[in-house]
């Protein structure tokens, strides 16, 4: 059975060339190719055709259909960065505009809990990502792209290369997660699962690193098995970073460095969860006197 290739368009094609040529993420990339797709397939003929009224239709078709404020902001993404880039004509976005997200309070998990999903967790590679996890606030993204050479027993650092942003930056080494590294390191190697100058938290196939979704897998069944009925990822544990190190009357600019934040205001968000900080606020009921 013979199968045959779709021919890729001239307009797609210089879309994806402006894409290539600003190294946007693969993901990304994806994503604002499936955006135009979309519109053209509303459209009913190619995109390069469409005016300021059918572009503002499209968000108002978006919105009846009950698209979510994040997959439409994502569709918007898409479609800007295809008229703004490859067709040099904005105007066109003129009457689209993005959507407030709602803001909701990262799920946080106490001290004690966190214990527990670790511990409940049977496999020593996952257990150890998850303590890394914990122990440094790297994105799950930034734990699996962790290679050997990035630990730094001397300096007692982790070294993040191109995190979120494009940038680098050290992330804390513990004593308790650089002898949780040796023990697994030692354990990989003897398994030969670890290559030279390999990646820490290697895949079934050792020349490929472990999957977020293969973490988050994981996490949910720690989760589960440590009989914690809460939303939780292996995101969860940077947001347990971030609090408790808070909690613990950490500088909140040194904890804004340490996630990689680049602006203080996304860290200030935890201040809205710490526990301890909540209880130094005296109400002003408190204060009162009742006759």
């Amino acid at each position: 059975m013979e199968t045959t290739t779709r021919p890729i368009s001239p307009l797609r094609q210089r879309m994806l060339d402006d894409m290539r040529m600003r190294k946007l993420h693969p993901k990304t990339q994806s994503a604002y190719i499936r955006a135009v797709c979309n519109f053209a397939r509303y459209l009913g003929r190619s995109p390069d055709t469409a005016t300021v009224e059918d572009l503002r239709n499209y968000q108002l078709h978006l919105v009846d259909c009950g698209t979510s404020p994040t997959s439409l902001n994502a569709a918007i993404s898409g479609l800007k960065f295809f008229f703004d880039v490859t067709l040099e004509r904005g105007e066109l976005m003129a009457k689209m505009q993005p959507v407030r997200l709602p803001k909701r309070l990262p799920v946080v998990l106490s001290p004690a809990e966190v214990g527990r999903l670790i511990a409940a967790c049977g496999n020593l590679k996952h257990q150890t990502a998850f303590s890394l996890a914990y122990a440094t606030g790297l994105r799950a993204s930034e734990v699996v792209a962790l290679k050997v050479s990035d630990i730094d027993s001397e300096r007692m650092t982790v070294r993040v290369e191109q995190g979120k942003g494009h940038k680098d930056r050290y992330a804390l080494l513990s004593p308790v997660l650089l002898e949780r590294l040796r023990v697994w390191w030692r354990v990989a190697r003897a398994q030969g699962k670890m290559l030279d100058g390999g990646w820490l938290f290697p895949g079934l196939n050792p020349i490929e690193s472990l999957s977020t979704r293969q973490l988050n897998r994981a996490i949910h069944a720690a989760a589960l098995a440590a009989d914690i009925d809460k939303r939780v990822s292996l995101h969860t544990l940077r947001h347990c970073f971030a609090t408790h190190l808070l909690e613990q009357k950490v500088d909140i600019r040194v904890i804004q460095a340490l996630l990689g934040h680049k602006k203080l205001e996304t860290t200030v968000t935890y201040t809205h969860v710490a526990n301890d900080v909540l209880r130094q606020v005296i109400s002003p009921l408190d204060g009162l006197r009742v006759p």
